[in-house]
């Protein structure tokens, strides 16, 4: 288990154009179960997880922690994205202590193709920027996942490895906040 990322939490919602990200709240529920028993999803992150199973285990309130951000979408919830601490002692890692903030996302299948991932993790990394100035953020994803890389690409993320695991190869980025400016 990581730490989680060490601010006050929760920042107030950030707009973007056409989404808000924000904390999750009770009304988010149904949009979390059907994230995570989404087939399509779970190709992603190991497999789709069984919908009775997630509607007796899942919280009132789920996902509600720090560094979890509701993506909303005229008033409803379209994915989440997160902002996470790795763990110091991790194999992968682009400073000498570790403990990088690793981003990563989930959409539910109905809102991809749209361009909501690239505008909601970008907000994303321009709040931590704010609040962790000059701090890396990671990004971990299967070689062949193409969305993924090209994502990361537009994010601004760059290339430090690939290595196997789980069976297949990886993809290990790092982004670099922009300089404040004088």
């Amino acid at each position: 288990m990581t730490e989680p990322i060490s601010v006050a939490w929760p920042p107030g919602p950030i707009g973007t154009e056409r989404l808000v990200l924000r904390e999750s709240e009770a009304r988010d529920r149904p949009a979390f179960v059907e994230l995570f028993s989404s087939p399509e999803v779970g190709t992603h992150i190991g497999g789709a997880r069984p919908r009775d199973e997630l509607e007796r285990a899942m919280p009132e309130v789920p996902g509600r922690r720090p560094g979890l951000f509701v993506v909303e979408l005229d008033g409803a919830m379209i994915g989440t994205t997160t902002l996470d601490r790795r763990a110091p002692e991790s194999p992968r890692r682009v400073r000498p202590e570790g403990g990088e903030a690793e981003l990563g996302y989930l959409f539910l299948p109905k809102a991809w193709d749209n361009g909501y991932a690239a505008e909601a993790c970008a907000a994303a990394l321009g709040w931590f920027g704010g609040a962790f100035p000059g701090e890396p953020v990671v990004l971990c994803t299967r070689t062949a996942n193409e969305r993924a890389l090209r994502l990361a690409a537009k994010l601004g993320f760059t290339e430090v490895e690939r290595y196997e695991e789980y069976g297949a190869e990886q993809w290990f980025g790092v982004w670099f906040p922009a300089p404040p400016s004088d």
